[in-house]
């Protein structure tokens, strides 16, 4: 398996599972390398139970027929070598089909690499015409592409003014455990210049996940710094992708971090982790000084 984003880590492991003997090659120092290093390595530690050898650091030079197998050379820290396979897939990418269409008759601009450019209110260069999709969009996801669907016939259909750039949008990578995400990682925030105040609960903390013997995992969220507003969250569970959308939500609705906290959850439940993310905020707004005016509060209620 060549690269171990999303589409090659979920190649690989169920490959594994299936009872294949599978190489996953890498080029940098991580598998899934968008995400937090954190993230990755607990799926990273996952795969090596199941049998997945991984290649990482190790740049693929090339590929090649010999005889009944299929040799792939690879080069790490400078040295050459080569390996006999029976089957090689690619998941390092994907690039739109946008050839043989006749987009320039019509007067559509796009990019080999980009696909179809498009505005806020996905219409092309060609006023009449409107794109929606991996076609034009760099997030390509199907979730995403019914998003801008409904986008796309509310603008060209019924003059809407509805925006792409206005959409949260969250993934979720279906390894074992699964990685799901929204919004910002914390070194996007740090690049944009906002500040922000990370928070993490492990999911040892969480009973339903040590009762299902799920405990390798945790919810994150990035709040800006100084409020309760959700900035970015970073799910690692056996059911990630399902727990996510609670905190994408309150985002889409501009709803900040304590709103989930005074929002009961069912006990026990993994999704407890969110829960408890919110109680971690709640926490850190007892300062010495308000800790010092409450005890100071109780003291006198008692007397």
């Amino acid at each position: 398996m060549i690269g171990s984003g999303p589409i090659g880590c979920e190649l690989a492991q169920t490959f594994a599972r299936l009872g294949s003997a599978v190489t996953l090659l890498e080029r940098g120092g991580h598998i899934l390398p968008r995400e937090d290093r954190d993230a990755a390595e607990i799926v990273q530690n996952a795969f090596i139970r199941d049998g997945v050898q991984i290649a990482l650091d190790t740049r693929t030079i090339g590929a090649a027929g010999r005889g009944m197998e299929k040799v792939v050379t690879v080069e790490r820290n400078g040295e050459r070598r080569e390996l006999a396979v029976d089957e090689i897939l690619v998941g390092v990418g994907r690039a739109p089909n946008v050839e043989g269409l006749g987009l320039e008759a019509a007067g559509i601009v796009f990019d080999p690499q980009l696909g179809v450019r498009v505005d806020e209110r996905l219409r092309t260069s060609n006023p009449r015409v409107f794109a929606a999709g991996d076609i034009c969009f760099p997030w390509k996801f199907t979730h995403t592409a019914d998003a801008l669907a409904r986008i796309l016939l509310a603008n060209a259909l019924f003059m809407g003014r509805q925006k792409s750039s206005a959409l949260t949008i969250p993934w979720c990578t279906y390894t074992d455990p699964e990685v799901a995400h929204v919004g910002m990682y914390e070194q996007e925030a740090a690049a944009q210049g906002i500040e922000v105040t990370t928070l993490t609960v492990p999911l040892s903390e969480v009973d339903r996940a040590l009762l299902d013997g799920e405990a390798e995992g945790f919810a994150r969220v990035h709040l800006k710094k100084g409020t309760d507003r959700i900035v970015g969250a970073t799910i690692v569970a056996r059911h990630a992708g399902e727990m996510i959308s609670e905190l994408s939500l309150a985002m889409t609705a501009g709803l900040g971090l304590a709103a989930i906290g005074r929002t009961i959850h069912p006990y026990p439940t993994q999704a407890e982790a969110v829960k408890k993310l919110a109680d971690a905020y709640n926490r850190t707004r007892l300062t010495p000084f308000v800790k010092k005016v409450l005890a100071a509060w109780l003291k006198w209620q008692r007397g």
